[in-house]
């Protein structure tokens, strides 16, 4: 049998608690391919992707470029982690989560700016 239904299967807790950062990261990652790419055809530019991994023409790299940075700090000013955590206060409300640690000094506009941001 390749599948088991069971609501009885064993939990193995420390492997959920350590899978969860990286596949909370991943998904994001997927956010920003999925606006980035949402973007590139509202403006009729092609665009391909695998993992983290773009391309588009050459004579479009450019505007890509300013995309992918315009995506990101869109996605990223967003309370993501205020956002995650009260989620998880609904789902768990018996459950008490830590605090959400304090934003530090990053200026998102310096992605903006940056050669090597996403090359």
């Amino acid at each position: 049998v390749l599948s088991n239904d069971s609501d009885v299967l064993p939990l193995h807790r420390q492997r959920q608690v350590s899978a969860f950062p990286p596949n909370y990261v991943h998904s994001l990652d997927s956010s920003h391919m999925l606006l980035t790419a949402i973007e590139m055809q509202k403006r009729g530019l092609h665009f391909s992707a695998v993992h983290d991994s773009y391309w588009t023409h050459p004579c479009d790299v450019e505007e890509m470029n300013d995309i992918l940075r315009e995506c990101f700090i869109d996605l990223y000013s967003q309370p993501l982690l205020e956002d995650l955590k009260d989620s998880w206060e609904l789902r768990y409300p018996s459950i008490t989560f830590p605090d959400v640690p304090t934003k530090g000094e990053l200026d998102l506009n310096d992605v903006k700016s940056a050669p090597y941001f996403f090359q």
